[in-house]
């Protein structure tokens, strides 16, 4: 297993237009990955975030690999067109999450 986190920070200004892609966008792009065996994608609570919002898109694979290939192409991609409709208003976070022991 192997597990992508990515991280989506949203500035206040542009957080209905923000949930608006999610919900019509990113979700549907989300579904049609082929290699990514499960994902959630939540809405980031956080006490010190004042300036805007993040949400998170948590990626699970089934190896490193896959993981890679998804970075190289789809990740791109994705960057691209949020950066083409958002500019710098949504910066985009990736972490990388490689399980220790695991009860998914």
């Amino acid at each position: 297993m192997s597990v992508l986190s990515i991280t989506f920070h949203c500035t206040k200004d542009n957080l209905e237009e923000w949930e608006n892609y999610i919900d019509e966008t990113l979700v549907l792009m989300t579904e049609n990955l082929m290699d990514v065996e499960k994902y959630i994608l939540s809405e980031v609570h956080s006490d010190f975030i004042e300036e805007g919002k993040n949400y998170n898109l948590l990626l699970i694979f089934d190896n490193d690999e896959l993981r890679e290939d998804f970075i190289k192409s789809e990740l791109l991609n994705i960057s691209e067109r949020i950066e083409k409709k958002f500019g710098q208003e949504v910066m985009i976070f990736n972490t990388f999450l490689n399980p220790k022991k695991s009860r998914l």
